[in-house]
């Protein structure tokens, strides 16, 4: 029996050219049908925006290979986390991603139904997500790729196969 992933809504910002102010961004809830239906996504998902591994590794992997993941046959590309849309949209402004879809869990809704939420408050971050990968095909969970060692307040940070390089390796021989 295949995993599905959960139904749940997002709440994004995105640009509006409609709105002429200061701020062209408006609310949008997305859903994930919106997000995975009739559609080969890849998620991948990770602790913090702005953080050290997130910021230097995973993030800019998945943007940087982009395209190779298109070439094989991948829709969309998005990175989720336990955090807000104000604050995932400035990351993804700071790190120049053009391609790879920001996703705010902010509530963590999605990530506790994935079971791949975890508590991080021995850093002070409150609930987070683990870091994980996957490939998802009209809203199926194909292959999924969870880093070891899944406990509350793990003092480690692993990423040994939630990379853009496993996942691709993965495309290659599927």
């Amino acid at each position: 029996m295949e995993t599905t992933v959960p139904q749940v809504v997002f709440k994004t910002r995105v640009r509006d050219e409609s709105i002429e102010a200061d701020n062209p961004f408006r609310w949008q809830d997305v859903s994930s049908d919106e997000i995975f239906k009739d559609k080969k996504v890849v998620v991948f998902a990770l602790p913090g925006a702005f953080t050290p591994t997130c910021s230097s590794t995973h993030l800019p992997g998945y943007e940087t290979k982009f395209k190779e993941l298109k070439d094989l046959g991948v829709d969309d590309v998005y990175c989720l986390s336990v955090n807000d849309a104000f604050t995932m949209f400035q990351w993804g402004k700071n790190l120049g991603a053009n391609n790879v879809k920001l996703l705010p869990d902010g509530n963590g809704d999605f990530t506790r139904q994935m079971d791949m939420l975890v508590k991080k408050e021995n850093l002070g971050f409150g609930d987070r997500s683990w870091r994980y990968s996957m490939l998802v095909d009209d809203g199926n969970i194909k292959a999924l790729f969870s880093e070891p060692g899944k406990v509350d307040n793990c003092p480690d940070d692993p990423f040994t196969c939630s990379d853009v390089d496993t996942m691709l390796n993965h495309l290659k021989q599927a």
